[in-house]
């Protein structure tokens, strides 16, 4: 599917997510024996998301950094429209492939191959379509004689290695990514990167979340940065992760570019 000109591929507008979450404090033994051993509760209310309002266009590839909690994870599942919006709205303009963490919706007890059916299947494709892709998608994900092992047998490399092979033989219109790059060898992130820059000839939208900011600097045209649930920067790649280190007092070296 390609975009009309005029219409974004994401427009999210003044969105905010408020989790609701209930802390158990340790009681006293007096407070206990007052309350008949019921534990004591506290309710609190987490903000991930503050009035943030951005695009994306067609064609573009967005980089989302920032620490643990920053709410980058929060932003992608709101986007797929697995968390609802407290506040604000998202549109979303074409069909929406994501890959949020190592094996989401994987089943562990089924084989790989079964898994990369199952995966067409959750993304709406046919069995004939799917049938069509389960080869290639196999030799993607470069997994051998495991692809016809069950999932619970593979490591943490091969399940992201698989899932992202999976979503991106799928033709998604949108491709939401948290850190799928960030496991598996040299020579795969190597295919991965040079998979998604054909996905972008398509003029597919992709957006990534990583820790990694030489991934996010070299693959991204744009780039958000997120502090607490609040945009702290937004727009080329190379401004933002600049001040994003100098935020975070550390040097550029690689090492610290991938770990970030």
């Amino acid at each position: 599917m390609q975009y009309e000109s005029d219409l974004p591929a994401v427009t999210v507008e003044n969105l905010s997510v408020k989790y609701r979450t209930v802390l158990e404090s340790r009681p006293t033994m007096k407070s206990a024996l007052m309350r008949l051993g019921r534990p004591q509760q506290e309710v609190k209310y987490i903000e991930a998301l503050k009035d943030l309002t951005l695009t994306v266009q067609p064609g573009e590839f967005l980089g989302v950094i920032g620490h643990n909690g920053a709410g980058k994870s929060t932003l992608l599942r709101t986007i797929a429209g697995i968390l609802p919006p407290s506040s604000g709205r998202v549109q979303i303009a074409g069909h929406v492939t994501t890959l949020l963490s190592v094996g989401i919706g994987f089943n562990s007890e089924l084989t790989g191959r079964d898994n990369i059916r199952l995966g067409g299947l959750a993304n709406g494709f046919s069995i004939k379509e799917i049938a069509e892709k389960e080869d290639e998608i196999a030799a993607f994900s470069e997994l051998g004689e495991f692809i016809d092992y069950p999932m619970k047998t593979y490591s943490t490399g091969m399940y992201s290695r698989l899932g992202f092979s999976v979503v991106t033989h799928m033709d998604p219109d949108i491709l939401l990514i948290d850190e799928a790059l960030s496991a598996g060898d040299a020579s795969f992130r190597d295919k991965a990167a040079k998979k998604i820059e054909d996905m972008m000839e398509k003029a597919r939208a992709i957006i990534l979340v990583s820790h990694g900011l030489q991934t996010i600097n070299e693959m991204a045209s744009k780039c958000l940065w997120l502090d607490h649930g609040k945009m702290m920067g937004y727009g080329p790649c190379d401004e933002i992760v600049g001040a994003y280190e100098d935020f975070v007092a550390v040097g550029s070296s690689s090492i610290i570019s991938e770990e970030i």
